[in-house]
This record gives C-alpha cells, structure tokens and sequence, in this order.
C-alpha cells in the first residue's frame, strides 16, 4: 500500500492516464526583487529562480510547450500534460497581460488534440487577488481545463518568514487560500521542511495548517544553498548549520503523519543542479533519499494522516454520539 497520497497516482485516477507538467517561463518577476516590497529577492533565491529546467522566457508559450512536448512525450510515454508557469510569481504582472498568456497555452493545446487538461500558476501570496482568480475561473469555464494555484508559503514560522526575507507573513498566504476556495480554485502550497529556524514542532504546524485549510496539494522541499545568494553568504560565513539527512527524512515522516489523508503530496524534496548550488540534497539523488523516506515510513508503521487527530473540536468529541 501506499503510505502517502502519491501526486502522480492522483493524476493517473483523476484524469485517467498518465499526466506530465510541462515547465513555462514567463518575462516576468517578483514584488520581492523589484524593489516594491523589497529587493534581491528570498534570502535564498538565484537569479534565475525556481526553473533551472525551464526553456528562457523570450520564447513564446506555444514555442516552449511545443519544445518539451516534444521531447517529455516519447521518453515518458505521456499523452496529457499540465502547463506549469513556474518562474518567480506569475500573477505579478496585469490581468489583461496574464490572460493572454494562458489563453495562448490552451489555444496550443487544441491544436495537439486537446492534450492540456490543466494549468498550474506559481506566485506568491501577496499577489494573489479577486480579478486574477475570476480570470482563472474564465479560463476553466471557456476551455475546460482546471486550475492549479501553487503558492510558496515555505514555512507557517512567521519569525522564519521574516528571516528569509519573505516580505510577507502568514496572515497573507492564509487570506490567499481562502479567497481561492471561494472561486474553487485548488491550491498547492509549497514547504521547506529543513529552514535552519524551524524545529519539528514548526514541521507540526505546517501539517496541521495544510489539513485545517483544507489544502488540495503540498510539494514540499529540502532547502538548498544556490551560489551567489544571501543564504549562500551565510553558508560560508558558518551562521547557520544545516540538519542531516536522516533528521529531514525524521521530518518527513512526521509532516505525514500529522497531514490529513485526503491531501495530495506532489513531492518529498526537491533538486537542484550542483553547479549552481554550494548544498543541494545532502549531495545525495533525490530518488534515493525519496526511497529512503518511503522505507522509514513503512519500518516505524507511519503513514500520511496517522496523527491527524486534531481537528473538529478533539475535546469534545466524548460528548458526542459515537457511529
């Protein structure tokens, strides 16, 4: 059995075949770069940002969905695909600018035979907002594709938050989910499990938000050290140590138990290409450490959602008639 609400299992159920997302780049960038809430950046983004494998933005849409389709489609014997406008925070620019841009991705898709059954859009939560969730909310009436929202909140730590110069609190990402549930708009939030200021009680909280939120998806992160950033001066400079291997892999296993059962997990870590990086995975492949999490979780008997046990009022549950 599976221990966990395995991402590409949910794909296969809900759409009824294999699923891929294709990485699309867009000349946009952040609120947190461009001076208006700060500049430079998360203490720990490049100046690339999060798409070391994205094709470069000055190409179009279609251009770049047509490229990795080409080359995604045969090596992974996939016919259905999700576009995933991954770079910096893709709401960041105008609504009118946005739509065009989606609206190109769906036009390409009814032109391969309507192979695109969703698109996914990263941004951060303070650029989340009615007029841009009513246009996703268009999008998915007119082509008949659904919407994935994918918010980086890294960590419910607000005093962490603050530290890696998010330039937004907590209070701003959980607004953000609210007000995309009101437009039925599911959303994928994104963790580091591994900041240097989060302990295991803070890996706690992060599980039992996502469940009290209702959260449709989580991807979560090993933090690692790109070059030429803030945290990577820290890294040098030995300001902060990072946990081992097995105490994420600890960490893992206990953001599952605590995580309801019903919320897709899209990934345990992620990666980084080590010539951009000074840390990345305990210099270790993804998939081992990905099967070296799946192994704990079957030896200690754990598995997604055994410690969600907190929620609708536990303390009065005694009271109450028993099915």
């Amino acid at each position: 059995m599976n221990r966990y609400r395995i991402y590409s299992d949910y794909l296969k159920e809900r759409y009824g075949e294999k699923v891929y997302k294709l990485p699309v780049s867009l000349p946009v960038t952040c609120p947190n770069r461009d001076g208006t809430c700060g500049t430079g950046g998360c203490v720990f983004c490049g100046e690339i940002g999060a798409g070391y494998e994205n094709l470069p933005a000055s190409m179009t849409v279609a251009m770049q969905l047509d490229a990795n389709r080409e080359h995604i489609a045969p090596k992974y014997k996939v016919n259905k695909f999700i576009p995933y406008f991954q770079n910096f925070s893709n709401t960041y620019l105008p609504v009118e600018k946005l739509r065009v841009y989606l609206m190109e991705a769906c036009e390409n898709s009814r032109a391969h035979g309507n192979d695109v059954v969703g698109l996914a859009i990263a941004t951060r939560p303070d650029c989340v907002h009615p007029d841009y969730l009513a246009l996703f909310q268009e999008i998915r009436q007119f082509y008949g594709v659904d919407i994935f929202l994918e918010l980086g909140l890294q960590t419910v730590n607000y005093h962490t938050l603050e530290k890696i110069r998010r330039g937004h609190s907590l209070a701003e990402y959980i607004e953000a989910v609210l007000m995309a549930k009101e437009y039925k708009i599911e959303v994928c939030t994104h963790l580091i499990l591994n900041l240097p200021w989060d302990d295991e009680c803070d890996v706690i909280e992060n599980a039992k938000l996502m469940s009290a939120l209702h959260m449709d998806q989580v991807k979560l992160h090993a933090l690692y050290i790109v070059k030429n950033t803030v945290m990577a001066e820290w890294y040098q400079a030995g300001e902060f140590t990072l946990i081992s291997k097995d105490e994420y892999i600890q960490r893992v296993v206990t953001f599952l138990n605590y995580l309801h059962p019903k919320v897709v997990v899209q990934r345990l870590l992620g990666r980084a290409p080590e010539t951009n990086t000074l840390f990345s995975n305990w210099q270790t492949s993804w998939w081992k450490i990905r099967d070296e999490i799946e192994q704990v979780l079957i030896d200690s008997d754990s598995y997604q959602g055994k410690q969600c046990d907190y929620l609708t009022g536990k303390q009065v549950r005694k009271f109450l008639p028993q099915n």
